[in-house]
């Protein structure tokens, strides 16, 4: 069996239970089904099996006690940094129903730090879009994102709203192939505390983005801040390839 097809069969897996637990099949502290009955559920080997319950682990979903079947943790939602996916993917893997609303799309002269983050001259157009997400019509997370011209003129209010904009922009030749991620815990402003319903000062979990092309060209750079107990974040590393760092001080307000 190819490795691509091996991946496909053990996301299959990995999706179909998440999506379970998000809809309530399998809740907090429930015990999931053996290896035996979800290999012939998803008509795979046991193998693929507990590949897809490594990955589960790893995105903090059900954790395994010595002798007993995987549970399943309660808590926000969590999405990992494992892999590159889109809000929208990430949504519906979860079993939840992804939206947008629209809040601004305007073009305008960029600020210092677009411009530096999306390599291009000072004082560059930029297409700026200020969106707020959704899970299942609760909004847990606004988007402030910063589009190079050749991007974001192709964006619409309309589409937005209705599609995945990392599908629609993969759709026309851009690859989202790299994103390095800033994650960090900032109080609510006035504009969060208005379109996400919490109140003025409460803490909020903010990560700074900036995607590339498999030629490493900048495709957009994003200020994405979340409802705090609304999504966690899991991180896997290992000491033969650790991409986790930290940041102190002065040098945490800037992006890697």
């Amino acid at each position: 069996m190819s490795g691509f097809v091996e991946d496909r069969l053990y996301r299959q897996v990995v999706d179909g239970v998440a999506a379970e637990i998000a809809n309530g099949v399998y809740p907090p502290g429930a015990s999931l089904p053996s290896e035996s009955k979800l290999a012939e559920q998803y008509r795979v080997s046991r193998g693929t099996v507990r590949q897809a319950f490594a990955a589960l682990q790893t995105e903090g979903l059900v954790t395994s006690r010595q002798g007993a079947r995987r549970v399943v943790v309660g808590g926000p939602r969590r999405q990992s940094f494992g892999e590159l996916r889109s809000f929208s993917l990430w949504a519906r893997s979860l079993g939840a129903v992804p939206s947008g609303r629209v809040v601004s799309l305007d073009r305008r002269v960029g600020t210092e730090l677009e411009c530096q983050e999306l390599s291009l001259p000072a004082d560059s157009p930029v297409w700026f879009l200020v969106r707020v997400r959704m899970l299942d019509g609760h909004p847990v997370m606004i988007e402030h994102t910063a589009y190079p011209e050749r991007i974001g003129s192709l964006i619409t209010v309309e589409q937005a709203e209705t599609e995945s904009l990392t599908e629609w922009i993969e759709a026309r030749g851009w690859t989202f192939a790299h994103a390095d991620h800033t994650i960090d815990a900032v109080p609510a402003t006035g504009e969060d505390a208005s379109l996400l319903g919490v109140r003025i000062g409460a803490p909020m979990l903010r990560t700074r983005r900036r995607s590339t092309d498999v030629a490493g060209q900048p495709l957009e750079w994003s200020d994405d801040r979340y409802v705090a107990d609304a999504v966690a974040f899991t991180v896997r590393n290992s000491t033969s390839a650790n991409a986790l760092g930290k940041l102190t001080g002065e040098r945490a307000g800037h992006a890697p």
